[in-house]
């Protein structure tokens, strides 16, 4: 399990997720957002008239339901807000990370 940082235009949070996502992380969010939530009959609940409604912490259920089950993510820290012309924590400056 390695550290990412995920953020949904709201509080920046450290989650633990499988080594290959972590190694991955832009390809799997991607993969959530433009593939999942679109099509799978599982993402219907994220589907509304005006698009799609969607946070890091559905992209984490995602993980944890639909691809790695057997090795769960989980919430290490929330940053809060930060913005993006912010540092980061020392610890987790080299983190990869995704806003959705």
């Amino acid at each position: 399990m390695k550290p990412v940082i995920i953020s949904a235009d709201g509080e920046r949070k450290v989650y633990a997720v499988p080594d290959v996502v972590a190694d991955n992380l832009e390809e799997y969010c991607e993969e959530f957002c433009c593939q999942w939530l679109v099509s799978s009959p599982d993402a219907k609940k994220y589907r509304t008239r005006g698009g799609l409604v969607y946070n890091e912490e559905d992209f984490i259920e995602y993980l944890n339901r639909y691809k790695f089950p057997d090795t769960p993510s989980t919430l290490v820290q929330n940053l809060g807000w930060i913005g993006f012309d912010t540092p980061l924590p020392q610890k987790y400056q080299d983190c990869p990370s995704f806003n959705f």
